[in-house]
């Protein structure tokens, strides 16, 4: 049929379609937020996807993978040299499970400090202590959960619309602990979760002395849990995961969908800390090493039996773990 034969619409056809495209765009916006606030969570960290996985280490638990990872990379930065001065450096971590439950992500960090060679240097108290290839160091987590975290579920959301109007919200306020790095990736094992590591970077003496001040703080027992913190984190009464370990100077900052903390979980939350870390905390000289978010995070991703196909690997490179 050639354009002559074609017939225009009447006056009166073209008024409504303009009418009903009005009444479209509105909707559809509507539903796309609708989509945004209570769909299952779709990670803005799809192209990393990768379907290749690591069997090489499957038998080594995974505590031990992700420990001997850490202690390659330190050393690598360390060097063959002599180390007079004492060093520093910080291991996110992250996990989470296929299409990224809050319930079932958490976002953690681990803070090392190794000591000059041939220093006698004073302790602190309550840090985990070790030695790698005759340098000492020592060691700790902060790991923000609920005090009964891994034998109860986690609640994040409770009551209509909570996401929405946190008042509605009717999770409680519960005790947190701050977990070690042996007891968080137990709770990722038993969860058969996939586990993010970036990685580790070094910092300065001053961004250690935060640390270390932030988790004396959690430690203290006057900050309790609340996986939806956006009504008690300023008042300092409850604070997520993601708040304990973000902006070591600042207590309690936002993050997150329109500040509130939405999606801001498991790698995303991650993410989110590393952005400010590697900007706020950079500019201050307080972080040492360039950050590649997307490139630098290093999975650990479970399998069932070897060379299983189909695992969630939500990461670049991966290994397999198994227990």
């Amino acid at each position: 049929m050639n354009n002559k034969s074609k017939c225009p619409l009447p006056p009166t056809s073209r008024g409504v379609q303009w009418k009903a495209l009005r009444l479209t765009i509105p909707l559809a916006s509507w539903v796309a937020t609708c989509v945004l606030l209570f769909s299952p969570f779709v990670p803005v960290h799809a192209g990393w996807l990768k379907a290749d996985v690591n069997f090489s280490n499957y038998d080594t638990p995974l505590f031990l993978q992700m420990v001997n990872r850490i202690k390659d990379k330190v050393a690598a930065r360390l060097g063959q040299g002599v180390n007079t001065q004492d060093r520093y450096f910080i291991v996110p971590f992250a996990f989470q499970k296929r299409w990224n439950n809050p319930q079932f992500s958490h976002s953690f960090i681990s803070v090392i400090r190794v000591l000059g060679d041939g220093k006698q240097p004073s302790l602190i108290p309550g840090l985990r202590r070790g030695q790698f290839k005759n340098r000492d160091f020592e060691a700790f987590t902060i790991s923000w959960v609920p005090h009964d975290f891994g034998t109860n579920p986690v609640c994040v959301f409770g009551g209509f619309l909570s996401r929405v109007v946190p008042q509605w919200n009717t999770c409680p306020i519960v005790v947190g602990r701050n977990f070690r790095l042996d007891e968080t990736l137990k709770v990722a094992l038993n969860d058969k979760s996939s586990v993010g590591m970036w990685g580790p970077y070094e910092i300065k003496k001053a961004a250690f002395d935060l640390g270390v001040k932030r988790k004396l703080l959690l430690d203290g027992g006057t900050i309790k849990y609340k996986a939806d913190d956006r009504l008690t984190r300023k008042d300092q009464v409850a604070i997520n995961c993601f708040h304990a370990m973000a902006n070591l100077e600042e207590l309690y900052p936002n993050g997150g969908f329109l500040g509130t903390g939405f999606r801001m979980w498991g790698i995303n939350g991650t993410a989110r800390v590393l952005i400010e870390y590697s900007k706020a905390v950079r500019d201050k000289g307080l972080l040492l090493e360039p950050v590649d978010i997307k490139k630098d995070v290093y999975g650990f991703v479970y399998a069932p039996e070897r060379n299983s196909r189909g695992l969630y690997n939500p990461f670049p490179n991966a290994s397999a773990y198994h227990r």
